[in-house]
């Protein structure tokens, strides 16, 4: 446990450490003063390309992807925006269409990101609440879900946005394949287990609204050389904005990206991240560890419970022409209060990916990476963009 904290150290007091060794120079954007440069109006590329892909909780997967990166206006201390529309199917028929976009106004003067997301007959592994769950307590649930996401925040001063997000979740024709063994000791109370058994098969709408704090010191916010990211949200579930479960969540994620060369050939990155939820969370809306951004080389919630923090670094290097490569790891735990973060063994990941520049005015990059767990966890995952 010593060594986790130390790592949460490490990730909150990295960016004063830098301040105080090095000085910020002229191309550092959280010091940097705007000028008023124009530049040639840019042109997204709407063209789609062809996807394959293969993710420990999808398979084999083929698709479409269109990457679109433009700036409004000729500005170019205005950061550019993004998009990105993707059709995919796996061999375990499991269907996603989905568009996420980040949009910088002119000026920067407002943010807006979302997401909406339409999964088609998505079956999952379910094993249960807490982090002590074991493969064998394994369930298949299917459903269809559509997700709206969206976060529209203004500028208060550089870099820094404040506004409001709304989110809401429709889970439908939910089917379970297999039933949870409630009867195994290595489960936490069955009284989770027998309720998440009655939420699970029900069709739920999910809807909340909440504050946005965040601070964008990023120089590109595709692929990161220099700058701090810290975001602090929550969302305020309830019945008078039609959600079937009243409960909170409380968001935090810190980035701080350092260049360890002058021409920029490595970059140290390292994030702290955390989910903290109160009130009656349904099994979907849980803290899950795990996944292609927080966590690789475990199951996208292999282990699930209503709080989560981790912390995660990557060593991201140069190579040769438009290949990068990284060697990424983290510590990460999952409990029912904040106090069982601290009871049990933590989960360790570790791993090592290729990038391939997309889009290399942009540096948009199409990742590939390797993780492992512990007990034999891992994961080849493929995504575009970096993991954070």
């Amino acid at each position: 446990m010593r060594l986790f904290y130390a790592c949460l150290l490490l990730v909150l007091l990295a960016p004063a450490a830098r301040a105080q060794t090095s000085p910020p120079g002229p191309d550092d954007p959280a010091t940097a003063a705007p000028v008023a440069a124009k530049t040639k109006r840019d042109k997204p590329s709407f063209i789609p390309f062809p996807i394959v892909f293969s993710q420990p909780e999808t398979g084999l997967g083929y698709g479409l992807a269109v990457l679109p990166v433009w700036r409004f206006g000729q500005d170019s201390t205005v950061r550019k925006s993004n998009a990105r529309l993707l059709a995919w199917r796996t061999q375990r028929n499991q269907s996603l269409v989905q568009l996420t976009h980040n949009l910088f106004t002119p000026g920067e003067r407002f943010l807006l990101t979302g997401e909406v997301s339409n999964y088609y007959q998505f079956p999952i592994n379910y094993y249960g609440y807490g982090p002590a769950t074991s493969a064998a307590d394994k369930s298949v649930i299917q459903y269809k879900v559509l997700i709206f996401n969206q976060r529209v925040l203004r500028q208060v001063r550089r870099n820094l946005f404040v506004g409001l997000q709304y989110r809401a979740t429709s889970l439908r024709d939910v089917q379970v394949k297999e039933n949870i063994d409630q009867d195994t000791p290595r489960q936490r109370p069955s009284r989770l287990l027998e309720r998440a058994a009655r939420e699970y098969q029900q069709n739920t709408f999910i809807s909340g609204i909440g504050p946005s704090l965040l601070y964008d010191g990023r120089d590109n916010i595709l692929s990161t050389y220099r700058g701090n990211y810290l975001e602090l949200s929550s969302y305020f579930n309830g019945a008078p904005l039609g959600s079937d479960f009243r409960f909170s969540r409380y968001l935090l994620d810190v980035r701080h990206f350092q260049p360890l060369d002058p021409d920029n050939k490595t970059i140290l990155a390292t994030q702290l991240v955390g989910q903290f939820n109160a009130g009656t969370v349904p099994f979907r809306e849980l803290a899950n560890l795990g996944g292609d951004k927080v966590m690789r080389g475990y199951y996208d919630g292999r282990y699930r419970d209503r709080q989560l923090l981790a912390v995660q670094a990557e060593l991201r290097r140069r190579l040769i022409g438009r290949f990068n490569g990284v060697l990424f790891g983290g510590l990460g735990q999952v409990g029912n209060t904040l106090a069982d973060l601290g009871k049990n063994s933590l989960k360790a990941t570790a791993g090592a990916g290729i990038r391939f520049k997309f889009n290399r005015a942009d540096r948009l990059n199409i990742r590939f990476d390797y993780g492992r767990g512990l007990n034999g966890s891992s994961g080849i995952y493929f995504s575009i963009g970096e993991a954070f």
